[in-house]
């Protein structure tokens, strides 16, 4: 037997065990359910020197392999991340179990009653980068909606991810659940997630977290229903009546709080008529903060010091402290640069005209647009869902900041008394 064949069949073990581990997942009542969640916060904390340690190995593999510092940021665990990530998990918790929700029903003429209610997908497969705190939002996101998940989390946080799982499985074994509802295919490298792609029947749906071009890969290669989470080209418009000081602050907030996520802003666009007087306090706080202005050529004649704009610029997620800069014509310039560039993520407009920030959240097609607040709210935990599976930039099923309610899909529940169709 080839090395190939060994770790297909060890892969199939794998799919085979999650699959047998979602069927006990679907049923298991909820008190159960956050006893382990309880259990994998507690475990995190408890084992997080441990964590830490398999972290600091993989962010000095990265830095010798010169992984970009946004990747790198991204990558790094500490104790505060760690203790955030239980929290996060703990918060899942007290959310209600979308499991056996009624969507809708009724009772129709004959006497039948239906009821549409929510259930688990099954299996959940997870392709991401150097993100190894993805391990502990989908893990604990799945388990709360009864599904099981594998695990491809990339080379970058190999080490990680395995202590991770490790930790998670045994707070899983601690309160008499399957281990094999959470697994990492680390082990089997890029043939792994080329595999997890073509797993339709052992797989129910493959969520990739990640570059643009992992996502389009994905994407492109899977057999496996994927639920798209994109890239964040994410904007904030400046229009003409917008006040300085909440200019300054929001996009301050947007581009700096945590640049190499996808919720911060990449591009700013600027009224013609307010141009003159809000790029030279919003840029300069931002040089404050070590940011690079790329500027078009009436952006820059309003602020010096700044790096001439390419047209590259505008289709640029950097994760860094870059932001490109525009001045458009009008509320119809800052949209079709929109059209244009983005990514269909996340878009802001800070103004004091009521028409046009209505205008601005209905002809905007992004998965979530904003009036007068920082892009760096698109995120699960802010909106309350504990945590995230990733931010989902398509329009089937789910878009948007995706919790438990869209790790569930539905199925029709008919209750009869012998009716049989005439």
């Amino acid at each position: 037997m080839t090395d190939t064949a060994v770790v297909t069949q060890s892969f199939t073990q794998k799919l085979e065990a999650a699959r047998a581990a979602s069927r006990v997942l679907a049923t298991v009542k909820t008190d159960l359910k956050n006893a382990a969640l309880e259990a994998i916060a507690a475990a995190v904390v408890a084992h997080a020197d441990r964590i830490i340690t398999a972290n600091d190995l993989d962010l000095a593999n990265g830095r010798e392999n010169g992984l970009s510092a946004g990747l790198q940021d991204r990558l790094r665990l500490d104790a505060a991340r760690l203790s955030s990530l239980a929290q996060a998990v703990n918060e899942i918790v007290a959310l209600t179990d979308p499991v056996g929700v009624v969507v809708r029903g009724s009772t129709l003429p004959n006497g039948l009653s239906l009821s549409q209610v929510r259930v688990p997908f099954g299996v959940i497969g997870a392709i991401y980068e150097a993100r190894p705190n993805v391990t502990i939002d989908i893990a604990a996101l799945a388990l709360k909606s009864g599904n099981a998940v594998v695990l491809r989390g990339g080379s970058a946080a190999e080490n990680t991810n395995r202590v991770l799982v490790d930790v998670i499985q045994g707070a899983l074994a601690s309160v008499g659940l399957p281990v094999d509802a959470v697994q990492t295919i680390d082990e089997f490298g890029r043939e792994g997630a080329t595999q997890l792609m073509q797993a339709r029947g052992y797989v129910d749906v493959l969520i990739p977290r990640g570059s643009a071009d992992l996502i389009n890969a994905v994407v492109a290669q899977s057999k496996v229903p994927v639920i798209e989470t994109g890239a964040g080209v994410v904007h904030v418009f400046l229009d003409a009546s917008a006040d300085e000081q909440m200019a300054v602050d929001i996009v301050h907030n947007a581009k700096v709080q945590r640049p190499s996520v996808c919720n911060a802003l990449e591009t700013l666009l600027v009224h013609e008529s307010s141009a003159a007087r809000l790029l030279p306090p919003v840029l300069a706080k931002l040089r404050e903060s070590g940011v690079t202005i790329h500027a078009d050529e009436r952006a820059s004649a309003v602020f010096a010091d700044v790096v001439a704009a390419t047209d590259a610029d505008w289709s640029t997620e950097y994760m860094s402290l870059d932001l490109a800069v525009r001045v458009v014509d009008d509320l119809d310039g800052a949209m079709q640069h929109i059209r244009d560039y983005s990514t269909h993520h996340t878009e802001s407009i800070i103004t004091n005209d009521l028409g046009n920030a209505e205008r601005f959240l209905a002809e905007v097609d992004s998965a979530v647009v904003m009036v007068n607040a920082s892009t760096r709210f698109t995120d699960g935990g802010e909106f309350g869902f504990g945590a995230e599976v990733g931010i989902s930039t398509q329009k089937l099923h789910a878009r948007g900041p995706m919790g438990l309610g869209e790790l569930t899909s539905t199925k029709w529940i008919v209750r009869g008394s012998g009716q049989a169709r005439g």
